[in-house]
C-alpha cells in the first residue's frame, strides 16, 4: 500500500490541494445545498453519496484512460456533457412542477432517497470535466514505483472521501438553515430558486468547456 502513495511532502500537498479543491463550491456542490436547503439534509446527505459514487465512477474512467478520449474527441466530451446538462435541467423543471410540500419534505420515504442518490449519481457520472479533473490533478503526484493506474485508483479514492466529508458539511450546514423555508410563503420561493438553480446549472454545464471545478 505504500508503494502506492507518494512521498509524505507530496502526499501532503496531495491532501491540502485535495481539501481546497473539495470546499471550492462547483456544481456538486451548489446540487447538494440545494436539495439541503430545499428538501432538509437526509436529502442533502443522500445526494452526497450519489456523488461520491458518480465520482468514483468518473475516477475509474480517468484511471481506465477514457480522459484521454475525452480530450481528444470533442463529440464523445459533448455528448457526456450535454446528457448531464439535460438531466440537471430536467430536475430543474421537476421540482418547479411539484408541489410545495411534497418539493420540502424534510424526511424523504425510502423510494424518494432511491431517486436522490440516483440523481446524484447520474449529475456527478454525466460530467466529463471531473473525468478530465482527475486525468490532469492527479498525475502530478504519480510515482515510477508503482503501477500508474493502481496509483491513480488509490489517490482517486482518497480525494472522493474528502470531497465527500466536505459536501457533508455543506449538507448539513444548508440543512440547518431548511427549517426557515417550512413558512408557506417561503415554501413556493424556495421551490423556484431550487428549481431555477438546477436550470441553471444544467445551461452552465452545457455552455462550460473542459475546465472547471467539480
Amino acid at each position: 500500500m505504500n508503494d502506492l502513495l507518494p512521498p509524505w511532502p507530496l502526499f501532503s500537498a496531495f491532501l491540502l490541494a485535495s481539501l481546497v479543491l473539495a470546499l471550492t463550491p462547483g456544481p456538486g456542490v451548489l446540487f447538494i445545498v440545494t436539495r439541503s436547503l430545499v428538501q432538509g439534509r437526509i436529502s442533502g446527505l443522500v445526494s452526497v453519496a450519489g456523488i461520491a459514487l458518480g465520482n468514483l465512477g468518473n475516477a475509474l474512467a480517468a484511471a481506465a484512460g477514457l480522459a484521454a478520449l475525452f480530450a481528444v474527441s470533442s463529440l464523445a466530451f459533448s455528448l457526456a456533457k450535454y446528457a448531464g446538462a439535460l438531466y440537471l435541467v430536467y430536475l430543474g423543471v421537476q421540482l418547479l412542477r411539484s408541489p410545495p410540500a411534497e418539493a420540502l419534505a424534510a424526511l424523504p420515504a425510502a423510494s424518494s432517497r432511491r431517486r436522490l442518490f440516483r440523481d446524484g449519481f447520474v449529475v456527478a457520472l454525466f460530467s466529463p470535466k471531473t473525468t478530465i479533473f482527475f486525468a490532469a490533478f492527479l498525475p502530478q503526484f504519480l510515482g515510477p514505483e508503482a503501477s500508474p493506474m493502481a496509483q491513480s485508483m488509490v489517490l482517486g479514492l482518497l480525494f472522493i472521501a474528502i470531497a465527500a466529508l466536505t459536501d457533508s458539511a455543506y449538507a448539513l450546514a444548508a440543512g440547518a438553515a431548511a427549517p426557515a423555508l417550512r413558512r408557506p410563503a417561503a415554501r413556493r420561493l424556495g421551490q423556484r430558486l431550487g428549481g431555477g438553480l438546477f436550470i441553471a446549472l444544467g445551461i452552465f454545464t452545457a455552455l462550460a468547456g473542459p475546465h472547471g471545478s467539480r
